[in-house]
């Protein structure tokens, strides 16, 4: 019974120092996917990798490969053990910093020497035995070596060192939340260091072996386990840009479809085969069809469950009213691809319904013709419909606005479509396009049932221009707006804990951040004839565009454009224009793209690039303004 009881031990053992291994894992691929360039992202990798290198050896114990491997495992594992109280010290001085108290240099070269002397402990650990020997009987141990009290003074010392600046760390932060969260990680930072010290040097081989001992490291692999999910969690928040409800998304997602599905997997391969045993099943065969059917199963209830656990866990009263209306916005939203799909379908069903090879739709924006969808091989050409556009309006002012009747001309037949949103300003019906098939004679000659069918198709026809163009207004909107909310959650963070060493910046400074700077001038260049990404840029803050407005009337819009212009105006080379010169590509760009407002494709064919390379030097182009305009700044405050 004893023996039996050893076994389930032991295997559980087994899973939970898997687990740990797969959830250290996963949490150090999710760290340098994420915020890498953050101090304390940098450091917990640091932690979860020792974590992850000693568990790893300790899986590889468990398989018992042979003498001379199971000694170098054991010795393997001192690169985590050794390396993991300056990994905490690390950690502590970089949340620290992240409070305002950065390192004047003592705590940045203490964690030096503490990784220096835990870089000699593993040279002992794996050359001699004077730090630990191995011991391999029928039980795996180790036995303390001479300078072992060393390194638990050492361990002692930075994990207590540790704590005490994470305790400072805890007493700079002013808000509820950031207080929370540091008492988190407070008591949380100890586990990596308490899970993986070596106890086994101060216990007799026989007390290693025994049954209570291995339910004391289960219990304790258990609370490992709960405590780096305690630790993960406040980290989380650390370097991250974006709102706290999406942290707390990601990663409760991450966990649920990343950790969570590995651990199932792996209990599943592990019980499996005794399980089969007793049943007198055949285990090896059942074992890979048993671990697909659990996954696809977990995955299918955290597609279920995961909105009730992200209402319950994250959102709460009117920020969940909130958010399902964006989700909503978005779930209802049509990209430009997917209405032109419908509008091919519109012109392929008239095409088929009325037994002829060619339709089309010209949409009018800006009262310009546009050839928006087509059907058929003798679709018209930019050109004869920038010729013919004059007459067609002098034909369609001849009709009744809104009706849906059909007109020759040339070798279409022709319907007109207005909008049901919009009015002209004679309070009509406002046109905004037209829909065309190939005539099949020289007058219309449809049935009655042709007849409705085809203002039946020529009406979705409209409702659909219609939505484009709402959505076209949409997306305008959103693409100058955007760029405008500047709070991040690096800037929350200047202002969640007491001011430090170094004071904070000034609050009317917009250049800040470049990224964003540049995203502000992107959207400002799409608007610049009008739209909110100009009147409501936060680029009239800008010293310059303060200092203009008398000149323009004090309309700050009106300034914005005139400093823009300016800045344009500065990337100009000198000499006569050319257009296909190098030189003057930024220019050319900028000035054919936004100022005078020509499309993606006639400014790709003036300047001989294809599209995909003008959307890449348009990039350039625009972040070479930015810089521009942060030039007139400076220049501007240098001579103030």
């Amino acid at each position: 019974m004893d023996d039996l009881l050893m076994l389930l031990l032991a295997s559980v053992n087994e899973t939970l120092t898997a687990a740990i291994v797969i959830l250290t894992a996963s949490l150090l691929l999710y760290n340098l996917t994420r915020n890498l360039t953050n101090r304390v992202a940098r450091a917990s990798a640091i932690v979860l990798a020792c974590v992850t290198v000693v568990y790893i050896c300790d899986v590889f114990i468990a398989l018992e490969p042979s003498r001379g491997t199971l000694e170098a495992a054991l010795r393997l594992q001192w690169i985590g053990i050794a390396l993991v109280p300056a990994a905490m010290f690390h950690l502590s001085d970089a949340l620290l910093a992240t409070t305002g108290l950065p390192s004047r240099g003592r705590r940045r070269r203490v964690a030096w020497l503490l990784y220096l002397i835990g870089t000699l402990f593993i040279l002992l650990a794996a050359f001699s035995d004077l730090l630990t020997q191995p011991i391999v009987t029928r039980v795996v141990a180790q036995r303390a070596g001479p300078i072992f009290p060393v390194y638990v003074a050492y361990f002692l010392v930075a994990t207590g060192v540790a704590f005490v600046n994470v305790q400072r760390a805890r007493q700079r932060c002013l808000t509820r939340d950031t207080r929370r969260r540091m008492g988190y990680l407070q008591f949380a930072l100890l586990t990596p260091a308490f899970g993986i010290f070596p106890y086994s040097l101060l216990l007799g081989l026989s007390e290693t072996a025994s049954v209570g001992m291995l339910l004391l490291v289960n219990l304790a692999n258990i609370v490992i386990i709960l405590l780096l999910l305690f630790l993960a969690y406040p980290l989380s928040f650390f370097g991250t840009q974006v709102p706290d409800r999406v942290v707390k998304i990601e990663l409760l997602r991450f966990m649920l479809r990343g950790p969570a599905t590995g651990l199932l997997a792996l209990a599943v391969i592990i019980f499996m085969r005794p399980a089969t045993r007793v049943l007198g099943l055949p285990g090896e065969s059942l074992v890979p069809f048993a671990v697909v059917a659990v996954v696809l199963l977990w995955q299918w209830m955290i597609a279920l469950t995961l909105p009730w656990l992200e209402k319950r866990l994250i959102y709460s009263g009117e920020d969940a009213d909130q958010i399902a209306k964006l989700q909503n916005l978005s779930d209802r939203l049509l990209t430009r691809t997917d209405l032109l799909q419908l509008l091919d379908a519109i012109l392929a069903a008239c095409c088929d319904y009325l037994q002829v090879s060619t339709a089309f739709v010209v949409a009018l924006s800006d009262s310009v013709p546009e050839l928006v969808a087509s059907v058929g091989p003798t679709r018209p050409n930019a050109q004869w419909l920038q010729d013919e556009f004059p007459a067609l309006l002098g034909l369609q002012a001849q009709t009744n606005a809104g009706a849906t009747e059909i007109y020759p001309w040339h070798a279409y037949w022709l319907v007109f479509l207005h909008s049901r949103r919009s009015l002209d300003p004679d309070g009509e019906p406002l046109l905004i396009g037209f829909l065309g098939i190939q005539a099949r004679s020289a007058q219309p000659d449809l049935t009655p049932d042709e007849q409705r069918t085809f203002q039946t198709l020529a009406r979705r026809a409209a409702e659909t221009l219609d939505d484009l163009r709402l959505q076209a207004e949409i997306y305008a909107a959103l693409e100058g707006l955007l760029p405008q909310i500047s709070i991040t959650r690096t800037r929350a963070a200047q202002v969640e804990y007491k001011q430090g060493r170094e004071p904070l910046p000034a609050a009317d400074d917009v250049t800040l951040d470049r990224e964003l700077f540049i995203e502000q001038v992107r959207a400002a260049l799409r608007h610049y004839w009008g739209g909110p990404g100009l009147s409501s840029s936060r680029l009239l803050e800008l010293e310059t565009v303060q200092q203009a407005l008398p000149q323009h009337d004090n309309n700050p819009t009106r300034a914005l454009r005139a400093v823009l212009l300016q800045a344009i105006e500065k990337l100009k080379p000198p000499g006569e224009r050319k257009m296909l010169n190098p030189e003057w590509m930024i220019y050319n760009i900028i000035e054919q793209r936004f100022i005078e407002r020509h499309k993606v494709r006639d400014v790709a064919i003036r300047l001989a690039l294809s599209e995909p390379d003008l959307y890449r030097k348009q990039r350039v182009a625009i972040e070479a303004v930015a810089d521009a305009l942060l030039e007139l700044e400076q220049q501007y405050h240098s001579e103030a």
